[in-house]
């Protein structure tokens, strides 16, 4: 079905709602940005309760045969300390959990807020660098918190240093990849390119925590709750940044000059 289709369909499925007697006149007094802010805030509840739920069952102990026998899935059967795939999958690994490690999240940071304070978007700026550090401090507290041990049974495939629950690399990944995938995608005004973007920035997140989990760093309930914490950290700071652009205190879409514009 192509993409008019779709919208088309779209459209005639909310006329038939704003038809009906209650939810109709309720529809009708929302605008499509509000319904917007809505289901990101129907998206940020449901990221915390999986959280919530996640970290309840790691207190409780009742994940430790799960969280095992995923792991070992990933593991040759005769060889618990050897990674199912040829040797170069386990190299490839190690480069895409690089992708959610401090070192390159910090870097892409500054890259990106030095970016936005050259075109004159130096609130926003503030905004991306308050998400990151906001969410390193949340995840490294947590980590203190629940004080959860690292997988002891497999060899480790890289050197770890802190606690396992939540994994850093899986929150960290979500909150900067989603959160830049929200910024570019406000800049763009075809769907399918929004969706590319967020699309791609989810990808990068799932495949940084997968790699924690093949190299055996991480339980899969620590990048589980890594996942939805940084997600919903980073979509609450999405939508404390279009309130603010809504008031006229962040730098909104047309804030950006354009191409051949004076220093």
């Amino acid at each position: 079905m192509s993409l008019d289709a779709k919208n088309s369909l779209f459209d005639t499925g909310l006329r038939r709602l704003e038809a009906l007697p209650v939810i109709g006149p309720l529809l009708a007094s929302v605008s499509r940005m509000e319904r917007a802010t809505l289901a990101v805030l129907g998206f940020i509840a449901v990221a915390f309760y999986v959280f919530v739920k996640v970290a309840d069952e790691v207190v409780e102990g009742d994940t430790g045969r799960l969280d095992r026998d995923l792991i070992l899935a990933l593991r040759n059967p005769a060889d618990p300390s050897d990674p199912l795939g040829p040797p170069w999958l386990e190299e490839m690994m190690r480069d895409f959990t690089a992708m959610g490690g401090t070192g390159v999240l910090t870097l892409l940071t500054i890259l990106v807020v030095l970016f936005l304070l050259m075109t004159r978007k130096r609130h926003s700026a503030l905004l991306v660098a308050f998400s990151v550090a906001g969410g390193t401090a949340l995840s490294q507290l947590l980590k203190w918190g629940f004080d959860r041990p690292r997988p002891d049974f497999v060899p480790h495939g890289m050197s770890v240093y802190s606690q396992s629950f939540p994994s850093g690399h899986a929150m960290l990944s979500a909150v900067v990849y989603l959160t830049l995938g929200a910024l570019l995608a406000r800049t763009q005004a075809r769907t399918r390119v929004k969706v590319y973007l967020l699309g791609a920035a989810a990808a990068l997140t799932v495949i940084v925590g997968v790699s924690r989990i093949y190299l055996g760093v991480h339980w899969p309930t620590d990048v589980l709750g890594g996942w939805a914490l940084g997600a919903a950290w980073a979509f609450s700071c999405w939508l404390l940044m279009v309130w603010l652009q809504r008031r006229g205190e962040v730098e909104g879409e047309s804030a950006m000059p354009t191409y051949g514009d004076a220093d």
